[in-house]
């Protein structure tokens, strides 16, 4: 994919019914859940139709498909790095990523593989440098629930703002792909998922966790521009092109090369559809 995935779409790894259908629903990504969404006595029967699914897909075309293995610290964590090895998963998410020795463990495991730290505890935010710094690391995920959940945080905004904050900054920092945002629990309010994306956005995230179908198309919309943007951005190109690249005034606002940089982004990411 040229262009960092917006939608990153859950599916429990138990149900392979699912799987084709979630990836013909418009996300750009998807994510084979092996962890919150499976029941424990069904690990292994998940895992197992997992593997079965990755060897007989066909790979051309299509949204990335990627694996959310259980964390270090369980059971099932080194059967599910070794099934993501034998499959060549193109992305791993790690949840409760804390240990930058425990990615790098598998970045050696998987040398074909991208990883997706989720990054939902206090530990994580602390190690968030080291944990970007790590080979095959491409962009970090939030985990704003379970994030919550550790530090006895109550409210999903302002309440959070500093850490996502953070990611945005070690993502930048590390040369990364920008992160991924956490999960709206809406599933019936597509407006209320779209101004999460749209905040995420904002603040630096390129694209958002979704745990059902239904917030795909809305995910999307939110980290795409909207048709005041784009209209914007055509003139400021036009402007810039005009005036040879010498800084001149759209809008009533002064245009240089930082604001051309910022309207041909916004062009190219329209294009993606």
């Amino acid at each position: 994919m040229t262009q960092p995935a917006r939608s990153l779409l859950f599916v429990p790894g138990h149900q392979p019914t699912r799987f084709d259908k979630a990836c013909e629903s418009g996300a750009d990504a998807v994510v084979l859940d092996l962890e919150d969404a499976v029941p424990l006595d069904r690990k292994d029967e998940a895992r197992m139709q997992v593997a079965h699914w990755l060897e007989a897909r066909d790979v051309d075309g299509g949204p990335i498909v990627g694996v959310r293995i259980n964390a270090a610290d369980t059971p099932w964590h080194a059967a599910d790095v070794a099934m993501c090895a034998q499959a060549r998963v193109a992305a791993l998410m790690l949840p409760k990523a804390e240990d930058a020795a425990v990615l790098r463990a598998i970045a050696a495991a998987l040398p074909s593989s991208v990883l997706w730290p989720l990054i939902e505890t206090a530990r994580g935010i602390d190690q968030l440098g080291a944990i970007a710094a790590v080979p095959r690391v491409q962009r970090l995920v939030f985990g704003s629930i379970d994030f919550q959940a550790d530090l006895g945080i109550e409210g999903e905004g302002v309440e959070l703002l500093l850490f996502r904050s953070q990611i945005v900054l070690a993502s930048r920092l590390a040369g990364l792909q920008p992160p991924v945002d956490g999960v709206s629990t809406s599933i019936d309010d597509p407006a209320s998922v779209e101004a999460d994306a749209r905040q995420a956005r904002r603040l630096g995230f390129g694209g958002k966790l979704c745990i059902h179908p239904k917030q795909v198309e809305t995910v999307n919309r939110g980290f795409s521009p909207t048709p005041a943007q784009l209209e914007w951005a055509r003139r400021v190109i036009e402007a810039d092109a005009a005036s040879g690249g010498a800084p001149v005034a759209v809008d009533g606002k002064m245009v240089d090369r930082p604001v051309v940089l910022k309207a041909q982004a916004l062009l190219a990411a329209a294009d993606r559809g």
